[in-house]
């Protein structure tokens, strides 16, 4: 493991490699310890609301892919800021030094560039992830070691589990945008996740999105009542399909040939 200093870096093992083979310091490589942050009673107020709804006022553009699924620990609502992770291919040392970073209620956010080919978490920093107060992980990418980490209690959100455990050198980031899940998550969005899926607040919309979830919901509670007791109409897709100009044909036969 060698760091950038000019054309030709002497290794730790006493060889000279080159350049091309160094770890550059900057964009890839870089740590920032802390970001902007919501109060932590707004960001709590997302518990009260599912991620379909949330989804839903974000316009559907918003939820990780669906492979990203609960794994473990999925038995109450995981809310948090995001502290977001840049994982290089094969190698967790970022996801490690994010146990340092993170703070007490954050949800640290992986991306592994959602490959099957290596696990970025496992029971080992699952358990210390726990004594650090961390609310828990989403990964685009695997974990491993899930029957050590379901007994430890920390929600974990994933692609899957392999027994291929990563390499601990670099590069990657803590802290900078990264993209999971086909969303991209800056550090400091709220990270809602339950056992339908995970969704993604951006910071900046996560005041005036509460305020519009709380009507939305308040203004549907009577509509789901009386559906639950069976009374409804389906006049509106009627409407939908007519302003469309839908051709709905029949399907009489007339006996015409």
């Amino acid at each position: 493991m060698t760091v950038s200093t000019g054309p030709d870096t002497t290794s730790t093992t006493g060889r000279r490699v080159p350049d091309s083979a160094s770890i550059h310091p900057g964009p890839g490589f870089r740590i920032r310890l802390d970001f902007p942050r919501l109060p932590d009673e707004l960001v709590q107020a997302f518990r009260e609301f599912s991620t379909t709804d949330i989804s839903d006022l974000l316009n559907r553009l918003y939820a990780l892919d669906a492979e990203i699924r609960c794994l473990a620990g999925g038995d109450e609502t995981l809310v948090g800021l995001a502290c977001t992770v840049r994982a290089y291919l094969g190698d967790n040392l970022m996801v490690h030094k994010s146990l340092d970073v993170a703070k007490e209620g954050d949800v640290v956010v992986v991306t592994a560039n959602g490959s099957h080919s290596y696990a970025v978490i496992g029971d080992v920093i699952s358990t210390k992830a726990r004594h650090r107060g961390i609310a828990g992980f989403v990964v685009d990418g695997m974990i491993r070691d899930l029957p050590s980490i379901e007994p430890i209690g920390m929600p974990v959100y994933a692609r899957g589990t392999t027994p291929v455990g990563p390499l601990h050198r670099g590069p990657g980031e803590i802290n900078y945008p990264i993209a999971c899940g086909g969303v991209v998550v800056n550090p400091g969005d709220v990270v809602v996740a339950d056992k339908a899926g995970v969704v993604i607040v951006p910071q900046q919309v996560a005041a005036e999105l509460l305020e519009r979830l709380r009507r939305y919901v308040g203004g549907n509670a009577a509509y789901l009542e009386a559906v639950q007791r069976g009374e409804f109409s389906n006049s509106w897709v009627d409407q939908q399909l007519e302003a469309n100009a839908c051709p709905i044909d029949p399907g009489v036969d007339t006996g015409a040939r």
